[in-house]
């Protein structure tokens, strides 16, 4: 008796499971090419038992018949999910040019399905219009000039969070700015100083030929020295930095954003300012300089070891020619960039990082941005500098 009643249990289990589940019953005329199709259609057509049917109806949608039938007399419940996919099946067939009908579905289930259709036609793709060669030229111009008005109002906050840290000096998070000085500066030392060492040697090599002609082999240290202090030493260093700590910097920040961590930060009460972009600019302000002179120390013994092998200049006879060549004014030249290099380089690259959105694709997008944009402006900013150093005669 005991295993009757598991019995009738088992069966009315699997009684209850058929009827949660949409089930499809497709019939045709016995013609090679049908042209009619009747499809009956019962059970619960909603979100959780229509996926048994779907990939039948998008098979449905692939035959060729000139009418179809669709019998919905016997579905006894009916959601979005299952009104959807009714009305997707039927707007192919009609599309492809198909004769649909439908019969049988109670009138709560119908008013569900007009609304589902009227919904859809609201919301039907239409096809972008190609812009003109003026209309592309303006919106290009408006994307530039909206991100130029967001990059301005982040030089402000951020101005303001500097200001306020400076009022308030215990506002300051040193911690922040000693593991960033460590990164942006103690670690970026070998590539900065190897770079900068065979910068020497190559300007070293390329005029030692045409001094050689003249009989000026001495003033290579001329040569090495002023293009190494002057340009070349803070420029390079910079362009490292950009690629190099720039990018983390917009990959740190868009990655928690993403996230939402900066959101948290908000939410907690901390600016994000003050815990993500001021210790960067603070400890890039420091060590950007700092890296020049170590620059200016391996570019100059690059050239230096060149002289000495293509033009048989030893080294004391080269340090005592660069000693009159240079002056404090040729090195501070150099050095008074870095700075203004380093708060170009820190706010395009946290400012890129906060205007990541939607996806880690945008993370990458917005860090190939920070290091084209942050090499672009340090440029601009050494040209205005040889503008003014012109001027002053300098």
């Amino acid at each position: 008796m005991a295993l009757d009643r598991q019995t009738a249990v088992h069966l009315a289990g699997k009684t209850m499971a058929a009827m949660e589940i949409a089930q499809l019953e497709i019939e045709t005329d016995t013609a090679s090419v049908p042209t009619s199709v009747n499809v009956h259609c019962a059970g619960t057509w909603t979100v959780r038992g229509v996926a048994p049917i779907e990939q039948r109806l998008v098979a449905l949608v692939s035959t060729d018949a000139g009418e179809y039938v669709f019998d919905a007399s016997a579905i006894s419940a009916l959601d979005t999910a299952g009104a959807w996919l009714l009305h997707r099946t039927i707007h192919e067939l009609k599309q492809r040019g198909a004769d649909v009908r439908t019969s049988g579905l109670r009138p709560e289930f119908s008013s569900l399905l007009q609304l589902i259709a009227s919904r859809a036609e609201m919301v039907e793709p239409v096809a972008p219009v190609k812009a003109g060669l003026l209309a592309g030229i303006g919106q290009q111009a408006w994307r530039g000039l909206l991100g130029f008005s967001g990059m301005l109002a982040f030089i402000g906050e951020s101005a303001i969070a500097l200001l306020r840290s400076l009022v308030q000096p215990r506002r300051i998070r040193w911690r922040p700015i000693l593991h960033n000085l460590q990164t942006a500066g103690f670690e970026a030392l070998p590539i900065t100083g190897l770079l900068s060492f065979l910068m020497g040697v190559v300007i070293a090599y390329q005029g030692a030929d045409q001094l050689r002609r003249f009989g000026a082999n001495i003033f290579i240290a001329d040569l090495v020295g002023l293009s190494m202090l002057r340009e070349l030493s803070p420029l390079l260093t910079a362009i490292i930095i950009a690629g190099r700590s720039g990018s983390a910097y917009a990959a740190q920040i868009g990655t928690m954003k993403i996230s939402e961590e900066i959101d948290a930060l908000r939410t907690i009460g901390i600016v994000p300012q003050e815990l993500l972009v001021q210790p960067k600019i603070i400890a890039l302000v420091i060590a950007l300089p700092l890296l020049t002179v170590y620059a200016d120390v391996a570019g100059v013994l690059g050239g230096m070891l060149m002289a000495n092998s293509m033009l048989d200049i030893s080294y004391g006879v080269f340090l005592d020619r660069l000693e009159e060549a240079l002056s404090l004014s040729s090195f501070l030249t150099g050095v008074i960039k870095a700075p203004v290099f380093a708060v170009i380089i820190a706010l395009v690259g946290c400012f890129q990082g906060f205007q990541v959105s939607g996806s880690a694709d945008s993370v990458g997008r917005q860090t190939t941005v920070s290091v084209v944009q942050s090499i672009f402006l340090v440029i601009v900013a050494d040209a205005l500098f040889s503008i003014i150093f012109n001027w002053l005669d300098l």
